[in-house]
């Protein structure tokens, strides 16, 4: 059996027969998703002594996920697999051709099989380096339930890309950081699972309640850094959304219809989100890693030193972030912050052009794959010889600088958002921001015909 007839036979979900779905089947099968999606997050494995999950916390924002569920894996395989990918198509050691029809589906299926590969190695790895302890004995049931849970991800990530709204990626994330989103500024029930509506004394962990807490205790600094996380986050989401709306627009003709024209819009977020989550989860994968081979050996490594969970010295803490904002608001500030902060942004920087650039041609996104959907749509650019190697010159004076300018900038929206010291993570919101945008978007654009009335309003 040689690899293409494995390709051919990985299980899928099967798409639909009809080129356009109706919106109430979108918004149905979305829907559907999202509740299991809550429903599996909230199932836990059977058979996990106690842990310290806390120390998951910021991966489990950027994958999606709730650690010592049943989906504890969340989108990681997912994502690593694309990144080993990109990283091979890219250098060419993988010489795969992604602009014909059978080598994109040569490349979806190698990455299918990746996911697969990853969903096994990463819940041996969390089981056996101690991630997850499982109680003796019961190990292999554990690694088992993380597998299932792991395949029910992808194959809802596939349900939602062919029969819903966006992609199952994003919807995961965006689910997960909206649930944090809401517990962080109205959460009353402290870690310890007190309830703390009578405001005894005991740190509020929403941080509307702190304000109304620091206010009757009179403890002005508490409420300046509650105020300050509002503030920033509300910030972020206003920069985000008005970033969003940058584009350079391109004129366009009918070859066969003289007088109408278009504009075809290059977004300067060319990209989107897809490098920041790329190099979040590769920022969050290298930390959750360094501490479990720390755990492992029994000493730190070049990868890091943790202390409580949190990385002190080694590579994992000059990639991590600082809260900036709350160190200056306590009088905590230290120098070593201000180098961690630079480092910090340059890693995002750097990284998210790298995987900008991967992404535009891995999927489709290219000067020569745009110019062939702008030919095969009967326009062409007016004043300009109607032919598409033309096409792909003019536009790849654009498409390469967005490209590069607009990872460059994610990439800094997202690290400076993490230094800030927003609700959940900087780099969650962003993600949540514009992966919320682009559905609005995508629902506006495409469904506007068929939507119900009183959701066209709201849309509008």
């Amino acid at each position: 059996m040689n690899l293409n007839t494995i390709l051919h036979n990985l299980p899928e979900i099967q798409g639909p027969v009809e080129k356009k779905l109706a919106f109430n089947t979108k918004l149905k099968w979305t829907l559907i998703v999202l509740a299991a999606f809550f429903i599996l997050a909230n199932i836990p494995l059977y058979g996990i002594a106690q842990n310290s999950l806390d120390r998951f916390e910021y991966l489990a924002i950027i994958l999606g996920t709730d650690f010592g569920s049943i989906i504890s894996l969340g989108i990681g395989p997912i994502v690593m697999a694309s990144i080993i990918l990109q990283l091979l198509v890219g250098s060419k050691i993988l010489n795969i051709d992604l602009k014909s029809p059978d080598g994109k589906k040569y490349f979806q299926g190698l990455q299918k099989i990746a996911v697969f590969f990853f969903i096994i190695f990463e819940a041996l790895v969390y089981v056996l380096m101690q991630g997850l302890a499982a109680v003796p004995g019961y190990a292999p049931i554990v690694i088992f339930q993380l597998f299932l849970g792991g395949l029910v991800i992808v194959f809802m990530d596939e349900l939602v890309s062919k029969w819903g709204f966006g992609s199952g990626v994003s919807l995961f994330i965006a689910a997960g950081v909206g649930w944090r989103l809401f517990t962080g500024m109205f959460q009353f029930i402290s870690p310890g699972g007190n309830c703390l509506l009578d405001f005894d004394g005991t740190p509020c962990a929403g941080k509307i309640l702190i304000i109304f807490q620091s206010i009757i205790s009179q403890n002005p600094t508490e409420a300046l850094k509650a105020v300050a996380v509002l503030a920033v986050t509300a910030g972020i989401f206003l920069v985000i959304v008005w970033a969003q709306s940058l584009k350079v627009e391109i004129p366009l003709s009918f070859d066969r219809l003289r007088g109408y024209g278009m504009k075809w819009p290059l977004s300067f977020f060319y990209t989107s989100n897809m490098p920041v989550i790329l190099v979040a989860a590769l920022a969050a994968n290298i930390q959750l890693f360094a501490g479990l081979i720390e755990s492992w050996l029994g000493h730190p490594t070049f990868l890091g030193t943790f202390s409580q969970g949190q990385p002190v010295a080694g590579f994992a803490f000059w990639i991590s972030s600082v809260n900036i904002l709350d160190n200056l608001i306590s009088g905590s500030f230290r120098s070593i912050f201000a180098l961690q902060a630079l480092t910090h942004i340059i890693f995002y920087i750097g990284l998210s052009v790298v995987f900008a650039l991967f992404w535009v041609k891995t999927s489709g996104m290219d000067a020569s794959s745009q110019a062939r959907n702008i030919m095969s749509s009967g326009l062409q650019i007016p004043g300009f010889r109607k032919d598409e190697r033309v096409l792909e010159v003019v536009l790849s004076r654009y498409i390469l600088p967005l490209t590069v300018m607009g990872g460059a900038a994610v990439g800094l929206l997202a690290s400076a958002a993490d230094l800030l010291g927003a609700l959940t993570s900087g780099t969650a919101i962003l993600l949540a921001t514009m992966i919320i945008y682009q559905f609005y978007q995508n629902i506006a654009q495409q469904h506007a015909m068929d939507m119900h009335p009183s959701l066209k309003k709201m849309m509008a």
